[in-house]
């Protein structure tokens, strides 16, 4: 694989996490406000990225204000 084919393939992977993953946080932020249980204040948030093969474990954690 070329180092073009691979930038290719990992930009449209990320792509897919982060248009994927702002679906469901939006999803769960609106049913808990719908429920009447979303958290006051910011909401803790953490990303867990593993990939076999490579042995790569990536953790991201942030804050989300609601």
């Amino acid at each position: 694989m070329s180092d073009d084919d691979f930038n290719m393939s990992l930009r449209k992977f990320l792509k897919t996490v982060g248009v994927t993953s702002q679906q469901k946080i939006e999803e769960a932020v609106r049913d808990a406000k719908a429920a009447g249980s979303l958290p006051a204040g910011p909401l803790k948030a953490k990303v867990v990225l593993t990939i076999d093969g490579v042995d790569l474990t990536h953790t991201v954690e942030g804050d989300i204000t609601t």
